[in-house]
């Protein structure tokens, strides 16, 4: 089964860093498109960062040259790291994967809290 642990939320302050991780299990992690989305108050859930097989990452507008996608084959885990932290990044960040074999299916984490403030 498709598990997908998260850790690394918490409160900072502005122009801060924080670096998010996501462990993966149950998948072919060279095979499967990893993500970062994100949901602020009262906003659609959004992407921010993603990655498809290591080497091919989409990064948002929003955040380009503050934040980085990365991962680490070896112990099947994805890391966020997020730079220069502005309060409008306040959101429940989740970490998605859609695996690019077999089913194809969509598996999203439980979320966590990333709190900015001024």
């Amino acid at each position: 089964q498709v598990q997908l642990v998260e850790s690394g939320g918490g409160l900072v302050q502005a122009g801060g860093s924080l670096k998010l991780s996501c462990a993966a299990s149950g998948l072919i992690f060279g095979i499967t498109t990893m993500g970062w989305y994100r949901q602020a108050p009262g906003k659609e859930r959004e992407l921010v960062a993603s990655s498809s097989s290591g080497s091919i990452t989409n990064i948002a507008d929003s955040v380009k040259g503050r934040f980085t996608i990365s991962s680490d084959n070896i112990e099947n885990t994805v890391y966020l790291q997020m730079n220069s932290l502005k309060p409008e990044d306040t959101a429940v960040y989740y970490c998605n994967a859609q695996p690019m074999y077999g089913r194809r299916g969509n598996y999203w984490g439980q979320g966590t809290q990333v709190t900015v403030s001024s």
